[in-house]
């Protein structure tokens, strides 16, 4: 038996916990069990499920293991291997011939969250500034939520998410942490031992809100209305610290008269909330001073999500829970890190003046939208690195359009031959967070979590960063980025940052980052210009699509309404097993998860004449879907929901559910809309009868 010892790394995928992990290393090409570090006082000793079970992924038989180039028609999987040496120099050479024939702001590096780390995910744009390729704007998960954050308090900060453990009340709100982010449920469980009440804000029967001491659910993109209602009543039954918003806010006549426009009622008939529940929250948590608002993505992924965003976050502003440890908000922490990445990520070679293309917006994008475009070239050349567009972008069936010209040069570094993979003409093997050098941000908590390497390279794959490196090198780049390892580039970049050494880092596992209460709770003043929370935002000032958005925390509807041809909401929420499209690819995820199915509340069901198991189709002018049917009173009714994004070919027109999925840029600043979307449901038989006159 090979002797085994658990080394320290971290999680490197897209979910706020960054876990600080521990891996059981049985030699330098095998692992054994992984666990959560005890260590770390925000993982605790707990990770996911999917994460635990990592070995699977590593280790799989799946696994893309050199380099290959296209022989068959674009999307069809046939490939033929190649050399490294071979696959470089024809990137290169597209790269050359793309910039020469339409100049450099045709080839277009993209990148996503596939990898979370300061180095092989964010590398890639050292690529771009070096030979002033198109610029990214990242806004496919965080755009909504941020611009609607930092149109209130100013930053991304917020209270430290370990005092939830001492708050008598958290407010989750539209988050499932039991399924994506467990590590927030371990503090929110020590702040129940005491007594606290956890009330959880949705807009179906989650495993969080099934957890919950009260379960909120609400009409899709509705979460405005109900903020607006509760601090009707946190206004009216004097739970508001009138001193604080004075000192820390810009609250003023204009705001009160609003807020007073929106009693439970109305909040009611909009959110389809009892206005007793209404009530009782807001009462409950304007009576509790370490009230703990807890702001989750799921609700601002709606065309109103920033403007929903920001109407919660107004909440702990109203009543001044900010002052108090236990008390005051988290959504997530980017800005509190300081970190130097002029090195690791190239900034010192950015020109301000090369276009910046929507990263959500790829399927546009590709098939030469002028607007998308912003005017610049077709793009003729691309690299993706940690992204799997054809199944995660929105309107996936304009995406696959895209990548399918024949005119496109597509590079995709990949660990498995996804639905993206197979429109490249060049694929390359990726290798895994183990098999690479990092740091990451830990946005759901102050660490930044370091992980080094714990096993040798997987066949011939190749780190991101290498790729980036040799590509660079072919093209001509002398920019010292280039010719550094990865471990020395993390050291630059902390030592730069005043956060140690890489060295440190990965001897302890992370780099603390925690600010003090005052900084943390903004007890003297809001990063904001003024040192105010602003109820009253400057919309043009975030975005450029601010116009039309009200100067005060309102409930938009802007979002896809429910029509005569359209009559139900879909939402598309995470599969519990899945994060995004990884882990999808595992037997012990998907036999967990089933099949896909869309959920349908029984009363919509009846109406239909549809039964539990039962195939229907689920469509609108973008596409459509056949599921089978599952009857389940999880949300209200109009409301379909269809978890996970499961392959393409899991689906019978070999597209999945975000073919549904509008591609419109989230007001004020762009973002997807994923959980925004107008649809009809039918059963077969009906959809013949329509399609036959």
């Amino acid at each position: 038996m090979p002797s085994s010892s658990f080394v320290k790394t971290a999680c490197p995928h897209d979910c706020p916990s960054a876990c600080a992990l521990e891996v059981e290393r049985l030699s330098s090409t095998k692992i054994g069990r992984v666990r959560g570090s005890a260590e770390n006082s925000y993982t605790s000793g707990v990770c996911c499920t999917k994460v635990s079970r990592y070995a699977e992924r590593v280790h799989h038989p799946a696994r893309l293991a050199q380099p290959m180039r296209r022989v068959g028609p674009k999307g069809s999987g046939e490939f033929a291997p190649i050399s490294w040496d071979d696959a470089l120099d024809e990137i290169a050479d597209k790269f050359t011939r793309a910039t020469q024939s339409h100049g450099s702001e045709a080839v277009w590096p993209y990148h996503s969250g596939g990898n979370m780390g300061v180095i092989q995910r964010w590398g890639l744009d050292r690529l771009r500034h070096a030979f002033r390729y198109s610029r990214q704007q990242t806004t496919i998960c965080v755009t909504p939520a941020e611009s609607g954050w930092k149109a209130g308090v100013g930053e991304l900060r917020g209270c430290d998410p370990r005092e939830m453990a001492e708050a008598d009340l958290i407010l989750m709100w539209g988050g499932n942490p039991v399924s994506t982010q467990v590590n927030a449920m371990t503090h929110i469980a020590r702040a129940r031992k005491r007594g606290a009440k956890l009330i959880v804000v949705d807009v179906y029967r989650t495993p969080t809100i099934a957890a919950a001491d009260i379960a909120v659910i609400v009409r899709p993109g509705t979460d405005a209305a109900l903020a607006l209602g509760m601090m009707h009543v946190l206004l009216k039954e004097r739970f508001a610290d009138e001193a604080y918003l004075a000192r820390l806010t810009d609250f003023d006549g204009d705001v009160r008269r609003h807020i007073e426009s929106w009693p439970p009622e109305r909040a009611a008939q909009v959110t389809g909330v009892d206005v007793a529940q209404i009530v009782d929250i807001a009462r409950l948590y304007g009576q509790t001073k370490r009230s703990f608002l807890r702001l989750g993505f799921g609700f601002t992924r709606s065309r109103n999500g920033a403007a929903s965003m920001h109407a919660v976050s107004c909440l702990p502003a109203i009543t001044g829970s900010w002052q108090h440890k236990g008390g005051g908000a988290f959504f997530l922490a980017l800005e509190n890190w300081r970190l130097d990445t002029t090195l690791a990520h190239g900034l010192d070679m950015r020109d301000p003046h090369t276009r910046i293309l929507d990263q959500s917006r790829i399927g546009a994008i590709l098939t030469g939208d002028p607007v998308a475009l912003k005017g610049g070239p077709l793009v003729a050349a691309m690299i993706m690195q940690n992204a799997n567009s054809a199944n995660v972008a929105p309107d996936s069936r304009k995406v696959a359009q895209g990548l399918g010209r024949e005119d496109l040069f597509l590079c995709v570094h990949e660990q498995f031959m996804t639905p993206t993979a197979r429109y490249a003409d060049i694929v390359l093997p990726a290798a895994m967070f183990l098999e690479a050098d990092d740091i990451y941000y830990g946005l759901g908590h102050t660490y930044i979590t370091a992980g080094p390497r714990v096993l040798d390279r997987h066949q011939e794959s190749w780190t991101n960063h290498e790729v980036v490196c040799g590509i660079a090198r072919r093209l001509g780049s002398d920019h010292p980025s280039f010719r550094m390892s990865a471990f020395e580039l993390i050291d630059k970049t902390l030592t730069a940052s005043g956060r140690g050494t890489a060295a440190e880092a990965f001897s302890t596992g992370w780099v603390e980052c925690a600010e003090p209460f005052d900084d943390a709770h903004f007890t003297n003043r809001f990063p904001t210009a003024d040192g105010r929370f602003h109820f009253k935002p400057d919309w043009t000032g975030i975005g450029p699509n601010g116009h039309g958005m009200r100067a005060l925390p309102d409930f938009m509807e802007n979002y896809e309404v429910a029509d005569d041809e359209h009559p139900f909401r879909l939402v598309a929420p995470p599969a519990r097993t899945f994060l995004n499209t990884t882990f999808t690819e595992i037997e012990s995820s998907r036999k967990r998860e089933g099949a896909p199915h869309v959920i349908i509340h029984p009363d919509d069901a009846a109406r239909q004449g549809v039964t539990d198991a039962e195939i229907v189709q689920i469509g609108n002018r973008r596409g459509r879907l056949e599921l089978p049917a599952k009857i389940d009173q999880s949300g209200r009714p109009g409301v379909v929901i269809v978890e996970g994004i499961w392959p393409n070919a899991d689906f019978s027109g070999g597209l999945g559910v975000n073919q549904l999925i509008g591609d419109d840029p989230v007001p004020p600043n762009g973002g997807s809309a994923f959980h925004d979307t107008a649809v009809w449901m039918r059963r077969p038989s009906q959809q013949a009868v329509i399609e036959n006159g």
